[in-house]
């Protein structure tokens, strides 16, 4: 049988070293293992991804929170408005804020 050394020297052909505490060296405990890295890499990740919108929030908000909604509606509203600039339609304005002021309700004043 070959020595430790020897092992080293081998293991790189493809040679397994052979555990000495079959405990540590069981496939259940080497599964375990990375499963428990890997939900403590979940959990890493988990926590660097809230520390960045965190970190974030105000230029998120700022796309996608109320205020950004309110903007695209406002935006949306606008589009659909004109502006008419002809002597034709400021008399027809002129004429229609006349009609509205004359059926607003007048209260007497006393003296």
């Amino acid at each position: 049988m070959a020595s430790g050394d020897d092992l080293d020297h081998l293991q790189g052909e493809g040679i397994r070293r052979v555990c000495k505490a079959p405990v540590e060296c069981s496939p259940d405990s080497a599964v375990g293992r990375i499963a428990f890295v890997s939900v403590v890499w979940i959990a890493l990740l988990a926590c660097a991804v809230a520390v960045l919108v965190a970190a974030e929030w105000p230029r998120l908000d700022r796309w996608f929170g109320l205020e950004a909604r309110r903007g695209r509606e406002r935006r949306r509203r606008k589009a659909n408005l004109k502006v008419v600039r002809s002597d034709e339609s400021l008399e027809e304005f002129a004429a229609s804020v006349e009609r509205d002021l004359s059926k607003l309700p007048t209260i007497d004043e006393r003296d």
